[in-house]
């Protein structure tokens, strides 16, 4: 069975947390997949560039400048740091963006209504990706020839625009498109139940429980979109997902697992 795995920019950004991730991440067995993200530090890049880094309901909003900035950390730092520790520890790691290869096409997000019915918001260079947007026929190529696809978020429309997209979301997609497990990994053990207690980890959310959650507020934020895609990858055709600590990659009973 073949593993997705996202990481974020909170594993990118800690050196000693991405070592041990990747060092973890090379001994896992069989054909598996790497997505990550990097918006802590994509964002302290634009600042550093003099841009102000602007996010809408948790989505940054990307203009011409803001594709530079990212598109210089995502598929420049982050992805090659990560390709050559994957190296380091005996993983051949092939980093990817969507156009390299032809890997993932995006669409360009339209306008979009803000969830008050009224706020409508141009995201500029953003663009969405689903299941059919994967070449899963070319991911399951590099897989044969023993390479590990590390996947940025930055795609490309075909017609020579890159997009900006939303790691979470390139993730699942690419679960669904090769009927992965998908693993989405960050800084805690799971979804918590009381985000003060990282030993309260939730063992299992479903559609309901998760509706629940979000409406007395115990899951929000960035793990709104997390635990959304890892139903929409299962819907699709992911085998099965799961929210753990980017350090327990190889224990198969943490973490949250998500179910329809």
């Amino acid at each position: 069975m073949i593993k997705v795995f996202k990481i974020g920019g909170n594993v990118i950004e800690n050196p000693g947390m991405l070592d041990s991730f990747c060092r973890d991440f090379a001994l896992v067995e069989g054909d598996k997949v790497l997505i990550h993200g990097g918006g802590v530090i994509a964002s302290e890049l634009q600042k550093q560039l003099g841009q102000t880094p602007v996010k809408i309901e948790g989505r940054r909003v990307t203009d011409l400048d803001a594709l530079k900035a990212v598109t210089m950390c995502y598929s420049g730092l982050c992805n090659k740091t990560l390709v050559a520790t994957l190296q380091k520890y005996g993983c051949n790691a092939l980093g990817l963006s969507g156009c390299d290869g032809n890997v993932i096409r995006a669409s360009k997000r339209a306008p979009k209504t803000l969830e008050d019915g009224v706020t409508v918001v141009d995201y500029g260079f953003v663009g969405d990706v689903a299941a059919e947007s994967v070449n899963a026929t070319a991911l399951k190529a590099f897989l044969e020839l023993g390479m590990t696809p590390v996947l940025t978020a930055i795609n490309h429309d075909g017609n020579g625009q890159l997009l900006n997209t939303n790691a979470d979301t390139v993730a699942a997609s690419v679960a669904s498109a090769l009927g992965a497990q998908l693993v989405c990994c960050f800084e805690l053990d799971g979804v918590l139940l009381d985000r003060n207690d990282p030993s309260s980890v939730v063992p299992v959310i479903d559609s309901a429980s998760f509706a629940k959650m979000k409406a007395d507020g115990v899951v929000a934020d960035g793990m709104i979109p997390k635990i959304e895609n890892c139903l929409k990858a299962i819907a699709e055709g992911a085998s099965s997902a799961v929210i753990k600590n980017a350090l327990k990659v190889s224990d198969e009973t943490s973490g949250t697992k998500i179910v329809l």
